[in-house]
């Protein structure tokens, strides 16, 4: 079987995922190495994979963003960030636009130079990359290394065509589309950036790899062999060029471990007080965003009665903590993929991972969309019939319970009809599918 290097970049939301596809790679017998910063070195023993270091961006997220050591500048980005969200959808996206042109390819003499000495050293017949990890793919092409990419959030991350701009929706939720001039003004930007850093992928090509074919749209660039989804293959999605195989995976949730006797005490005593349970977590990220939890939890406690909460509050733990009570449990971080084999509905940001847990879990969800590629998810939500979706900004503390409500009532059927169809496939699927198409790359070569 063959060697691999899973490379990922250092976002516990990327990480993760990656880890499992590594794992699942691993229980299939091939022998896997998983590449990231020394700080995730703990998902490579999970996964039972080798661990080697690399570190292929200056940014980092282990699990809270705001509790991850960042250097000044990258602190200051995340205020701003945050700062932006408030503003909505629009001003989010330009923000993240502008941040991207300052770090997208902060160094890529360092990363084409590291995996260079790895490949050296550990000698792949192929690797898996994140397909935005641009500066790992660039460096991948120029070296004329095979490799699978890996989306991990919603599928235009890989883009369908020319008319499609990274950081552009392909779709907005009903009640969150912008007005036609600050779309224009979106666009802009996105094209800006499609210009840009299509010419510097050019030059650094042209520099280091002369002989190669040019990388082309830089956005565009992904493995011309096999790209796994790690999402449902929804029919109205934009249809991707062909070329690579196409793997929809659905999800990429190892199976969950079972709660441990704290947390089965915790859901116990909520279950006690109410008859349905609901969790709370808006990311890595997005959990500094205390005002939206705190008319999320007030709104479910004070407009039911039988509802009780479990909410990830991350650094604003104890800014949260007088919401804590009999029907409501404030926590830093939870087990999220266990918990919700154990309740009946889920608040998220749109996040790929917790819309794609919450589907193969059969829970419906009210999505409450920020930033990035959480707008097209919450569009999918919407049409799938996953979930409701609600602006983080504008909405009330009762339009929460009426949300929950409505998806109670009239989702749970398609729900449970998309977790049937989600659940057929997942990481182990999608591991040997990607073994049988690389595996018959390397016959041919």
């Amino acid at each position: 079987m063959p060697r691999v290097v899973v490379v990922s970049p250092p976002f516990m939301s990327h990480a993760r995922p990656l880890s499992v596809l590594a794992g699942a790679l691993g229980r299939q017998g091939a022998d896997v190495h998983f590449a990231c910063a020394p700080a995730f070195e703990h998902l490579a023993r999970q996964a039972g994979a080798r661990f080697v270091p690399l570190s292929v961006t200056r940014n980092a997220n282990t699990g809270v963003a705001e509790a991850t050591e960042q250097d000044d500048q990258e602190a200051a980005r995340l205020r701003e960030f945050l700062d932006a969200t408030r503003e909505g959808a629009v001003s989010t996206l330009l923000t993240q636009a502008r941040h991207r042109r300052a770090d997208m390819l902060a160094d890529p003499d360092g990363v084409l130079d590291a995996l260079r000495s790895m490949d050296r050293e550990v000698r792949p017949d192929w690797y898996v990359v994140d397909q935005l990890s641009y500066p790992v793919t660039l460096a991948l092409h120029c070296l004329g290394l095979p490799y699978a990419s890996f989306c991990p959030g919603h599928p235009s991350y890989v883009l369908a065509g020319p008319d499609a701009w990274f950081g552009v929706p392909y779709d907005w939720p009903s009640g969150l589309r912008p007005a036609p001039r600050r779309l224009r003004e979106l666009r802009t930007a996105a094209r800006r950036n499609d210009k840009l850093f299509t010419s510097l992928f050019e030059a650094f090509a042209r520099q280091h790899a002369p002989s190669r074919p040019a990388p082309g749209r830089a956005f565009a660039l992904s493995s011309p062999h096999a790209v796994v989804y790690a999402y449902p293959p929804f029919p109205w999605l934009p249809k991707p060029p062909h070329g690579p195989a196409r793997l929809f995976a659905g999800h990429m949730a190892a199976d969950p471990d079972p709660l441990d006797t704290d947390w089965d005490a915790r859901l116990r005593r909520l279950r006690g007080n109410s008859e349905r349970l609901v969790l709370v977590a808006l990311g890595t990220f997005l959990s500094a965003r205390d005002d939206v939890l705190r008319t999320v939890v007030t709104g479910l406690v004070e407009g039911t009665q039988d509802v009780s909460v479990v909410v990830a509050a991350g650094e604003r733990t104890a800014a949260l903590a007088d919401l804590a009570g009999d029907r409501v449990e404030v926590a830093r971080s939870v087990p999220q993929r266990a918990l919700l084999d154990h309740v009946d509905a889920m608040v998220h940001h749109g996040g790929g991972n917790s819309f794609t847990e919450c589907l193969r879990a059969g829970v419906p969800a009210v999505v409450l969309p920020f930033s990035s590629d959480q707008f097209s998810v919450a569009r999918d939500a919407e049409r799938s019939g996953a979930g409701v979706v609600l602006d983080p900004n504008t909405m009330a503390p009762d339009d929460v319970p009426a949300a929950l409500a409505a998806a109670w009532t009239s989702l749970e059927p398609r729900v449970a009809a998309l977790a049937e169809s989600v659940g057929r496939r997942g990481p182990r699927w999608a591991a040997g599918e990607l073994l049988a198409s690389m595996g018959a790359l390397s016959a041919r070569t």
